[in-house]
């Protein structure tokens, strides 16, 4: 995985840009399947914008960014808001009913609609 970091309209200092890749790494551990994180900081004079684009496999792309003062907290802010993307696109994914077989599942479907049937039934 690579991170990528620009500026645009001025330079980001080695330790913030250190800052910011190693904490743009953490969201490996939300979702292992990013392959790269483009981060790009925009200073205007009275604001300074922060946009963080990740791409992961199977074409999903997550974007989020920040305006503000300053760009560590700008950075922040918008780390958290794709943590938040991340997690989840990654419940959405994920199959919860890994546990019960399917023969189980298909059961438990059937007598719900039996049950559904039965009640309406009684009340007409």
């Amino acid at each position: 995985m690579q991170v990528e970091i620009t500026c645009r309209h001025g330079s980001v200092s080695d330790s913030l840009r250190d800052y910011i890749t190693e904490k743009s790494e953490k969201l490996l551990t939300y979702f292992e399947r990013v392959t790269a994180i483009q981060i790009t900081i925009d200073q205007g004079e009275n604001q300074n914008r922060v946009e963080i684009l990740v791409d992961a496999e199977h074409k999903h792309n997550f974007v989020a960014h920040a305006e503000g003062g300053e760009v560590k907290p700008n950075f922040q802010s918008a780390l958290s808001k794709m943590e938040q993307q991340i997690k989840k696109y990654k419940q959405k994914i994920q199959d919860h009913r890994r546990d019960l077989p399917m023969n189980e599942i298909a059961e438990n479907g059937l007598a719900e609609a039996e049950s559904e049937e039965e009640a309406e039934s009684e009340s007409d």
